[in-house]
């Protein structure tokens, strides 16, 4: 084995940085895929250390907005495709694999702050997966997105089969996933799968940029709007109904939380607000 092979296989797959947002104790937890070798692909002990990051991440209330990303030249390719052949060979083993994919990036729609995808570089099948389990992505300009899972002869299975159509419509989620090409950063931004593509060398200032811009607000806002907005949008709930749940968790938000009327007050009053909602 050579000295790289060895330094790769000591490295940890996941690396968390912390980086303080302004002069109070406030952090955006920077996550990033750290198997740069293979272009960040994502094996069962990535996913598995993925979900070790984000327990401690989740638990921490001084963490106010959590930024994912890639070490080296790739968000992430995808699947680990080598050692997907010993797991399409055993049927206990594959089933529980993509249910911990599932369950692991299903928790980024489920967490308190709000969670960025910083794209750089390639993000391909299980890539794109991560993607859409964030909240919203900025990309590199180099960047280059797409579906990829037939051009290996595999199909979607880790949620891209379901969230692509309902984020970018149909149509091009047909077209994504039946060619297998890659979308431009400017091109996936047209088509919703980014809010914005910003240059390489700015995506971490851009998004550590949007993390202090979160760290000022009340984070008991942040977690119930997003809260309501993920549950109405995952249930693809009727007009009537999603407007509905809105209306029950905004009165319950506004007479029940402290912040609510905290940010009137400084309003009315002229100051910063001191929001101490959890």
């Amino acid at each position: 084995m050579t000295a790289a092979a060895i330094h790769a296989a000591t490295e940890p797959p996941i690396v968390v940085e912390r980086h303080r947002l302004g002069r109070r104790e406030r952090y955006a937890a920077v996550v990033a895929f750290n198997r740069p070798a293979q272009l960040n692909a994502l094996d069962w002990d990535t996913v598995l250390a993925f979900d070790s990051a984000i327990d401690e991440i989740g638990s921490d209330l001084r963490v106010r907005a959590i930024l994912v990303t890639g070490r080296g030249r790739a968000f992430s390719a995808g699947g680990d495709l080598a050692k997907y052949l010993d797991l399409y060979a055993d049927a206990e083993r594959y089933p529980r694999f993509i249910a911990d994919f599932h369950r692991v990036f299903g928790r980024l729609r489920e967490l308190p702050v709000p969670v960025v995808a910083l794209v750089n570089g390639i993000a391909a099948a299980g890539g794109l997966e991560v993607i859409m389990s964030c909240d919203l992505a900025l990309a590199a300009r180099s960047a280059r997105i797409g579906d990829a899972h037939v051009n290996f002869g595999q199909m979607g299975g880790g949620g891209a089969l379901t969230l692509l159509p309902r984020l970018v419509g149909i149509q091009r989620a047909a077209e994504m996933i039946f060619s297998g090409r890659f979308l431009s950063a400017d091109e996936a931004a047209s088509y919703g799968l980014v809010a914005r593509v910003v240059d390489d060398d700015d995506l971490l200032a851009e998004g550590l940029a949007l993390a202090t811009r979160y760290a000022e607000h009340s984070r008991a806002a942040l977690r119930t709007a997003k809260e309501t907005m993920v549950q109405i949008w995952a249930a693809a709930a009727p007009l009537a109904e999603g407007l509905a749940e809105e209306r029950r968790r905004n009165v319950e938000y506004c007479l029940h939380v402290p912040d609510a009327s905290e940010g009137l007050a400084a309003f009315a009053e002229k100051r910063r607000p001191r929001f101490r909602g959890r």
